[in-house]
């Protein structure tokens, strides 16, 4: 049950509260909602593990987020779902690793259909969740959330079963089609069940730039939710590849190409949207009741931007592969008086972690089944680690490629009937040294978990 946006605005505040909790103990519900923290995930596109300053860089500037990681936890071994955009969304989601998800790449190679987002203009083949999959939005609503998305969505088509309305989200802006994410200067943007036209960006012009938007959803999510709880979702475009941004800013002067200076622009100004939201949390008075957790939905793209950068933080690999590169993903949570400030923690833990763990702060149960378990007790500091379990990745390319980590050891085999490259994280977090060869009990292992954990899809059949 929920108040509509002015009740406390009225002169019969008092009276209106008194109603309000008696209506609600007389539907069964709790009239003390806000007591669950409101959740605030935000998600960039591409960054890499070495594109923020708390992670190491020294080109880009982030004095927002590196605030994040002051007043939070910096997590240096959080994974993302998977190496690519689609797939990595539908792990998050759904709790799901991709050896289980329905979506396992970004373009299925049997099924699927024909998606353009806008007439002549590049589409592709797309898959779509169902209804069956559960996302993390329907299960916080029974615990009385509100919940918002704005920014690329990517595994929902229009029309399909997949949309972020029948998956539980109230309000929803942004891009459904990845393909269309990119332009960044788009003339149309999702909304709801509609289109929100954007006649600034016919022609050929570009006044608004759909990242700017996004930001401002966010904002006004918040304040108009304020009496939460709410989860809001925030997957921005930015830096993902097509090179546009509103200006270089402090990058104007540097001596880099274009495309460095574009992308480091584009790092800054995701850093603005943060520190935009973050001042709303403060003057609205409840950042001490809200999670923010700030990521990445997998790896840089690979190029001579993001080298000449260090996009990578000096770990092997790039989006599209298994490699560290890949799937390490930066990650910051905020939580004051939850979240230990200036701490960080070396434990590993992934994506599908997340809707078991905001679960069970909502109080809500989690289905069964699921790849991913509660990470609560590591965010909040309670306990270092929680003790060693396999996370799993699989990438339908040429070959199913995979992966696991297992405490120390990460395995990759590039087919299911291929020898595996073994790598020692502890002491070889750029995996350089394949240490097969000396341990083949490990090998073994984690073969094992490499069968056990590939569910056979129609979509991607396996070689």
């Amino acid at each position: 049950m929920r108040l509509p946006p002015r009740f406390f605005d009225c002169q019969f505040c008092a009276l209106g509260v008194l109603l309000y909790g008696l209506a609600a103990m007389a539907a069964g519900a709790s009239p003390r909602t806000n007591d669950r923290p409101n959740i605030i995930f935000i998600m960039a596109d591409d960054l890499g593990y070495g594109d923020l300053g708390c992670f190491g860089s020294t080109r880009i500037k982030t004095p927002n987020i590196d605030r994040l990681a002051r007043e939070g936890t910096r997590f240096t071994q959080a994974y993302a779902g998977a190496p690519a955009c689609a797939p990595s969304r539908g792990v998050l989601l759904t709790g799901l690793h991709t050896g289980h998800a329905r979506i396992r790449d970004n373009n299925p190679v049997v099924g699927g259909e024909l998606e353009p987002f806008d007439g002549g203009r590049e589409g592709g083949v797309r898959l779509s969740i169902t209804a069956e999959d559960r996302t993390v939005a329907e299960l916080l609503k029974q615990a009385g959330y509100t919940t918002g998305v704005a920014g690329k969505w990517g595994i929902g088509e229009a029309g399909s079963a997949g949309t972020p309305a029948k998956h539980g989200f109230d309000e929803w802006l942004g891009y459904l089609n990845q393909n269309h994410a990119p332009y960044y200067y788009t003339d149309y943007l999702d909304v709801n069940g509609g289109r929100r036209e954007i006649p600034e960006n016919t022609n050929g012009r570009q006044a608004v730039y759909s990242n700017d938007l996004f930001s401002d959803f966010a904002v006004d999510f918040v304040r108009r939710h304020r009496d939460g709880p709410f989860f809001l979702y925030l997957p921005y475009t930015i830096p993902h590849n097509r090179m546009e941004v509103p200006d270089l800013g402090i990058y104007a002067k540097e001596t880099w190409s274009e495309d460095v200076k574009i992308y480091a622009a584009m790092v800054t100004r995701l850093d603005g949207y943060v520190g935009r939201l973050l001042a709303e949390l403060d003057q609205l008075g409840f950042a001490d009741r809200t999670l923010v957790i700030f990521t990445s939905d997998n790896g840089p793209l690979k190029g001579a931007r993001t080298e000449l950068l260090g996009s990578a933080g000096g770990l092997r690999g790039f989006k599209s592969t298994l490699y560290e590169g890949g799937i390490r993903v930066p990650t910051i949570a905020r939580w004051p008086g939850h979240v230990p400030a200036g701490r960080t923690s070396a434990e590993p833990w992934m994506f599908a972690d997340l809707l078991p763990t905001w679960t069970e702060m909502a109080g809500v149960d989690a289905p069964t089944g699921l790849d991913g378990r509660s990470v609560l007790p590591v965010l909040t500091g309670k306990t270092e680690t929680l003790g060693d379990r396999p996370f799993y990745w699989e990438f339908p390319r040429e070959r199913l490629h995979q992966a696991v980590r297992l405490g120390r050891w990460k395995a990759i085999r590039y087919g299911m009937d291929q020898p595996l490259e073994l790598y020692d994280l502890s002491t070889d977090s750029a995996e350089t040294r394949d240490v097969a060869r000396n341990h083949p009990d490990t090998v073994t292992e984690l073969k094992r978990i490499l069968d056990s954990s590939h569910r056979p899809s129609p979509h991607w059949p396996a070689n």
